[in-house]
């Protein structure tokens, strides 16, 4: 597995992330269309995309950053079938080796699901074991979701 930092993507690219963020986040975070997905995508600045590749050359992992209200903001999505063997953490230190200061939102329950009818699982814990902070006093409360904003500061300045 390597961690490869790319802004352009081929269209069947494009179709791979459209499907797992599909898969991978809760149901209402999904996009219909790949065409939806991508004005999503075409709003957000600044970003930089890091993709987990595998042997085959295949996404398996996508993580990115973004700015927002004066801040770095990040999202990771990872094939479940990758999940909990190391390779969040292998995307999660590429963002941090190019970034002093990450904030993300994280869903803090696990009453969502994924659109194959999973719970979709917290990655609090995950996170917090990666030397983020649970900043508690600041949540993110709609109809789409509830979750809870995390920080990570590059202490080593």
């Amino acid at each position: 597995m390597k961690v490869v930092q790319q802004n352009s993507f081929s269209e069947k690219e494009k179709e791979t992330l459209w499907q797992l963020r599909n898969d991978e986040y809760p149901i209402q975070f999904g996009h219909e269309t790949l065409h939806e997905f991508q004005t999503y995508f075409s709003t957000i600045s600044e970003m930089e995309n890091y993709l987990l590749i595998d042997s085959k050359n295949e996404i398996q992992g996508w993580a990115y950053t973004f700015f927002r209200d004066n801040e770095i903001w990040f999202a990771i999505m990872l094939n479940y079938q990758f999940q909990g063997k190391g390779y969040g953490r292998v995307l999660l230190e590429a963002l941090k080796n190019n970034n002093e200061d990450l904030n993300g939102w994280v869903i803090d329950h696990e009453k969502d699901f994924k659109r194959n009818k999973e719970n979709y699982k917290s990655p609090l814990e995950f996170y917090v074991s990666n030397g983020f902070s649970v900043l508690n006093d600041i949540r993110l409360e709609n109809e789409k979701i509830s979750a809870v904003k995390i920080n990570w500061k590059n202490n080593k300045n």
